[in-house]
């Protein structure tokens, strides 16, 4: 079970090396591009790296952000994801980032199915 968890971290941390760990080196390459230009993509939209902020919808955010891995972390140590409210793309940068992160936190639930060895 520590190696399923342990599969599992490394899933979320980097998108796609869950995947790679358990020998699945196609679907891990797939994945992490995958991820890597929706986090990319939200970036140059001028998308915003949400932190913990108050409101009824601040925290699913800083969750959906998150669940990116290291890349999130990336962000917000370099200041990217800054965003700008003014910019035409913000709303779709923003999308494209949840979107990311939403994706990686599905793909840690593949890895642990395949882990786990319910799914092959």
């Amino acid at each position: 079970m520590s190696n399923v968890i342990l599969t599992c971290f490394v899933a979320w941390l980097v998108p796609g090396a869950g995947h790679l760990l358990l020998g699945r080196w196609k679907r891990a390459i797939l994945f992490f591009a995958g991820v890597i230009l929706l986090f990319a993509f939200g970036l140059y939209q001028q998308g915003v790296l949400f932190g913990l902020t108050p409101g009824p919808f601040g925290f699913l955010k800083f969750y959906a952000d998150l669940c990116i891995g290291a890349p999130y972390f990336l962000g917000r140590l370099l200041e990217w994801g800054g965003g700008d409210i003014r910019a035409y793309g913000y709303e779709y940068g923003n999308t494209y980032l949840y979107t990311a992160g939403l994706l990686n936190s599905l793909l840690v639930l593949d890895t642990f199915d395949i882990a786990s060895g319910r799914k092959q």
